[in-house]
């Protein structure tokens, strides 16, 4: 019998697929004093957020084979320690999508109608009609900062209510956004033109403080904001500061960097409304989460399939060891290729030249997408299990082919990507020794290894290009690796790919931009 371990208040209702399956017996702890009493002889565990799954519980738990997160996500679960274990770790990414956009909906709602501000009122005896009066959403611009599971649910929503949708995600083409009667827009129209703004991003570098002092200047005077999300995405004393300066009409938070929150000036602003996390918080959500996750581990340990799982699946060893340098290689060019591509992506095209096992195209196949996908969506594990459904939810399509011919090479893998700006393309193969390379950038040949720091520009090729790079990086103490440059004709375009030992500082990067002959230019990061 498969024993599992059920901490935290998960839905009972939820786990029927187990408690109504006799291989599974299910033993529910209310502690970490039960929890390291059960865990000893237990194969899976299942936690919420409560409890803390670090490397000593794991360490306790020799016969583990799955650990189960309710919920998205698995911060509370040491993977790095699951994975060296070889113990799968699963979430449910989907469960609390309706959830989440409906709460962002009634925070719009109520902001708009000034609910929770009236409701005091007459609850302390007043009656104050004229104070609270509203605005109306219908015909109201509505901007969406990100367009994925819940971002397309609030856009469904929100124009069954007859506003105006638009959305910026650069991960997600301008044809998809469409197809889901949303209007395609810059981050920059969005702050300007939106009297809603709701934000649906994950936490990376270059998301965190998205909205700041400078973001918060460019919106109109009755926008009003609601973070559902995260809230390291809002810079707070900026917020604070464009409330108080009344540049934006009103918030609505139900995330915050501390959770909960410590007590700051937004508890007393007019216009503003707080939540407690409620996102994910609904009685069919706990349902949802905690039944998906039932199936999964179900599926695991009766079919050996493996569901939602953030850390890499289990593969047949000989065909790891096998592949691995391929795998390596499709992993660079996916990550490669969607950093010096541009606009929303439509299209992932893998094709495949000389003597390709079909099993490793598969898995090749994936790895390729789950390097594209890694970049845009920092916040979540993309794997072989995750690639492919992330993909078509974002409206990205997959296409493979293979030829058993490459006249140049021994083996030719080659990415391209279409986006709703234009297609890139690059390929690379594997050296003798089981290096990879990138060979080619859509039809000029190179010659790099896919490592580290590369500044990659395309320019005119003409005297004095080479020169100016080497110099304006040694001025910056930046040391040059290696320089490749590609091109098909004496003063035509060329491409050029230097390696280099640190980060190029953005002040650098501007001056080679503005260089003479230089037309674009990409710091890609592998």
């Amino acid at each position: 019998m498969i024993k599992v371990i059920v901490a935290d208040e998960i839905e009972a209702s939820g786990l029927e697929p187990l408690s109504g399956n006799g291989a599974f017996k299910l033993v529910h702890v209310k502690n970490a004093e039960e929890l390291a009493r059960e865990i000893g002889d237990a194969d899976a565990l299942l936690v919420r957020s409560k409890t803390k799954v670090n490397a000593s519980v794991i360490a306790s738990g020799p016969k583990l084979r799955f650990l189960g997160r309710a919920g998205v996500g698995v911060d509370n679960i040491d993977v790095p320690s699951a994975s060296k274990r070889g113990i799968v770790v699963a979430n449910v990414p989907g469960g609390n999508t309706i959830s989440a956009a409906e709460h962002t909906v009634a925070l719009m709602l109520a902001l708009s109608r000034n609910i929770p501000q009236s409701h005091a009122s007459v609850r302390s005896g007043l009656w104050e009609r004229s104070k609270f009066v509203g605005t109306e959403l219908q015909g109201k611009a509505l901007g969406l900062l990100g367009f994925g599971r819940i971002g397309r649910e609030v856009a469904k929503r929100a124009n069954a209510f007859e506003m105006r949708v638009s959305a910026h995600d650069p991960f997600v083409s301008e044809a998809h956004m469409k197809s889901n009667n949303v209007a395609p827009a810059t981050f920059e129209k969005i702050l300007s033109e939106s009297d809603f703004i709701s934000i649906h991003l994950p936490v990376t570098p270059e998301t965190k403080n998205i909205l700041n002092d400078a973001a918060f200047a460019r919106m109109r005077p009755e926008c009003r904001l609601i973070n559902c999300a995260r809230g390291e995405l809002v810079d707070e004393a900026a917020l604070i500061a464009a409330l108080k300066a009344r540049k934006i009409k009103g918030a609505a938070l139900d995330v915050y960097r501390k959770e909960p929150p410590e007590k700051t000036e937004l508890f007393a602003l007019d216009g503003v409304i707080l939540t407690p996390h409620l996102g994910a918080s609904t009685e069919e959500a706990q349902v949802k989460v905690a039944y998906e996750l039932s199936l999964s581990l179900k599926d695991f340990f009766q079919k050996g399939l493996v569901r939602n799982a953030v850390n890499l699946p289990s593969i047949d060893p000989e065909l790891l060891e096998k592949g691995t340098p391929h795998i390596r290689l499709a992993e660079k060019l996916g990550r490669f290729i969607v950093q010096i591509s541009e606009g929303g992506i439509q299209e992932i095209r893998v094709e495949y030249s000389g003597d390709f096992a079909t099993a490793l195209r598969n898995i090749l196949t994936l790895t390729v997408v789950k390097g594209v996908l890694s970049k845009a969506m920092a916040e979540r594990e993309i794997n072989w299990i995750s690639a492919i459904p992330i993909a078509q939810e974002r409206g990205i399509r997959v296409d493979e082919s293979a030829t058993t011919e490459s006249q140049d090479f021994t083996i030719l893998l080659t990415v391209t990507v279409k986006t709703d700006r234009g297609t890139r393309s690059v390929s690379g193969t594997i050296l003798s020794q089981g290096a990879p390379r990138v060979v080619r950038i859509d039809d000029l040949s190179v010659d790099v290894q896919p490592e580290g720091h590369l500044l990659v520009f395309t320019n005119v090729d003409r005297p004095g290009v080479v020169g100016f790079i080497g110099t304006i990086l040694g001025e910056n103490k930046i040391n040059i690796a290696q320089f490749q440059v590609g091109r098909k004709t004496p003063g035509g375009e060329a491409v050029s790919i230097l390696m280099v030992d640190s980060p190029i500082p953005a002040a650098v990067l501007e001056k080679i931009r503005a260089f003479p002959g230089i037309t674009r230019t990409w710091l890609v990061s592998l």
